[in-house]
C-alpha cells in the first residue's frame, strides 16, 4: 500500500495531541549564501529529538485500532525511530523491541533503553534490519520499518503538510534521504497540491542508496560507509515501498560528501544557534554544495533531528 495525501491528513489529526508544530523560521546566512530566500523546518525541536515521533505515533496509534491484541512490535533502527518508537509504545502499552547497530550514537542507544525499549545490539544496520526480519519470522511480534510502513510514511508526510500550510510559496524542498520515508511523505503531500514545486532529497555520499537505485531501476545493495549522518546510512530493503514513490515524485536526489555535512553542522551552531544532527545537515550541505539551481527560489530544508551529543560528532 502507498499512502495517500488523505492518509498524510489522516496521521496528522491523529497524532495532534502527542507530537508537536515545530518552528519553520527563516535563516539570513542561508539566504546570502544561496542567494534565495531559505527557510528551516524545525524537526530539532521535535518530541524525542526528531521527526520520527510522527510516523512511530501514528503507526502505533493504527496498530492499536486494526491489532487491538498486538502487544509488541520490533525494528531496526539507528537511533531516531527507535526512541519514537519507544515512546508511542510505552504510552500506548506496546512492548518495543529495537534492533540498533553498534555504530549508532552512545547517546541514542542510551535514550532507547530510558524510553523503555529492549535493545539489541548488531554490527551493522543491515544486520540489525536482518536480525528484526528474523524474529518476526518467528512469530508473536510485528514489525514496523524505520521508513517502509505506509503509516510511518504517512506520518512524516506531516512534517511537510504543516511547513506548506504555512508557507505555501515555497518551491524548492530539499529533505534528508536515508530509507525514504520522510522523502516520500513530503513528496506524497506536495504533488497533491496544484502548485509547481522542486523536490530534491540530499543523501550522504558514504551511503548512496538512492542515486544506485535510481541508476539501476531498483533498489540495489551498496557499500555503507562510516558518516557523520549516521540517521542516513543503511541499505534499504528489497521491497521498500519508497523506491518506487522516490523515482516517480521526486525530482533529483543528490550526493552530499562528508566534510559537507561536517561544515553544515558547525554552520548551523554557530551562525543560527541550532544543535542538528548530521542528517539533518545533509541537507544543508545539498544546498551549499553548489548541485541546486536554488538563486532566486523560495528554499525549505526540513531539519531531521538534534541527536548528537555536541554539533561535531
Amino acid at each position: 500500500m502507498i499512502p495517500t495525501a488523505a492518509d498524510i491528513a489522516g496521521a496528522a489529526a491523529r497524532i495532534s495531541g502527542s507530537v508537536r508544530t515545530t518552528p519553520l523560521v527563516r535563516s539570513g546566512w542561508l539566504s546570502d549564501a544561496s542567494d534565495a530566500d531559505v527557510w528551516l523546518k524545525l524537526e530539532t525541536e521535535q518530541v524525542t529529538g526528531s521527526f520520527k515521533i510522527r510516523g512511530a505515533t501514528n503507526a502505533i496509534a493504527r496498530l492499536r485500532e486494526t491489532h487491538p491484541e498486538a502487544r509488541t512490535v520490533t525494528t531496526a533502527s539507528a537511533g531516531n525511530h527507535g526512541l519514537a518508537l519507544a515512546k508511542a509504545g510505552s504510552e500506548l502499552g506496546i512492548t518495543v523491541r529495537v534492533h540498533v547497530p553498534a555504530t549508532a550514537p552512545q547517546k541514542k542507544k542510551d535514550a532507547l533503553r530510558r524510553y523503555g525499549a529492549v535493545t539489541i545490539e548488531a554490527p551493522t544496520y543491515d544486520e540489525a534490519e536482518r536480525r528484526a526480519q528474523e524474529e518476526v519470522a518467528r512469530g508473536g511480534v510485528t514489525f514496523i520499518s524505520a521508513y517502509s510502513h505506509p503509516d510511518v510514511i504517512a506520518g512524516a508526510g506531516t512534517v511537510a503538510l504543516e511547513m506548506l500550510r504555512e508557507r505555501p510559496e515555497l518551491d524548492l524542498l530539499i529533505v534528508p534521504l536515508g530509507g525514504g520515508g520522510l522523502l516520500s511523505g513530503t513528496a506524497i503531500w506536495t504533488r497533491a497540491d496544484v502548485a509547481p514545486r522542486t523536490i530534491v532529497g540530499a543523501e550522504a555520499e558514504a551511503s548512496p542508496v538512492f542515486t544506485a537505485a535510481l541508476a539501476a531501476g531498483r533498489p540495489v545493495t551498496v557499500d555503507v560507509h562510516p558518516t557523520v549522518a549516521d540517521g542516513l546510512a543503511g541499505n534499504m530493503e528489497p521491497d521498500s515501498r519508497t523506491f518506487p514513490i522516490v523515482r516517480d515524485l521526486v525530482d533529483r536526489v543528490v550526493r552530499v560528501p562528508e566534510p559537507a555535512i561536517v561544515t553544515a553542522m558547525a554552520d548551523l551552531s554557530a551562525r543560527d544557534g541550532l544543535i542538528a544532527e548530521g542528517a539533518s545537515a545533509t541537507a544543508i550541505g545539498a544546498l551549499l554544495s553548489g548541485q541546486l539551481a536554488a538563486a532566486g527560489r523560495r528554499v525549505g530544508i526540513i531539519l531531521s533531528g538534534s541527536n548528537v551529543a555536541t554539533p561535531y560528532n
